[in-house]
């Protein structure tokens, strides 16, 4: 169990930069201990993100698509932003039917992630989808996603795909193993 610890103080908050996308922001802030330092984050938008690991006949169903950071096509889940409003389930079947053309009719959160919190508040639901019917709704992809199906049987062979590698995807990926143990569907 850990200890709970004081937060530091925050004295200011001071936006540095801004882009399109991004608002970066300068936090100063005041340790228990009296230190001070400045540190940059990105502003939140407030808005959540649901992964979707999508299950149909004993297979996952993985999505390429363009990754900018790293100038390459990468395997990965279904993803997207909730829009205002919108619950995770919701988000993650509209998520589903713009980027594979499924919807679920059995959607179970197994948990929630975040990604370099030092720097971003952002949090991802993942969300495994089963009960899979097919259904299509134009999503904002610029082009369409080609799609993999992966057995069941062979998970962690996932992790030897030179493509498949994005942190948050890997930890989705041995949720849903631990959730099909869990369900006696898959053996260790």
């Amino acid at each position: 169990m850990t200890r709970q610890l004081k937060k530091p103080d925050i004295l200011n908050v001071e936006t540095v930069a801004r882009s399109k996308l991004f608002t970066i922001e300068a936090v100063d802030l005041e340790f228990s201990n009296g230190a001070r330092r400045v540190y940059e984050r990105m502003r939140s938008s407030g808005r959540e993100a649901v992964m979707i690991v999508p299950i149909i006949d004993n297979h996952l169903i993985l999505i390429q698509e363009y990754a900018v950071g790293l100038e390459s096509y990468e395997l990965g889940f279904p993803k997207g932003l909730i829009d205002p409003g919108e619950t995770p389930f919701a988000a993650a079947n509209r998520e589903l039917k713009e980027e594979i053309g499924f919807g679920a009719h059995q959607l179970q959160t197994l948990g929630k992630l975040t990604t370099a919190p030092s720097y971003f508040s952002s949090q991802m639901n993942i969300v495994v989808a089963e009960g899979l019917y097919p259904e299509q709704l134009e999503g904002d992809e610029p082009e369409p996603l080609p799609q993999l199906r992966w057995p069941l049987n062979n998970l962690l062979a996932l992790l030897e795909e030179p493509d498949f590698r994005e942190s948050r995807n890997v930890s989705a990926l041995f949720l849903v193993r631990e959730w099909l143990i869990g369900q006696e569907r898959l053996s260790y």
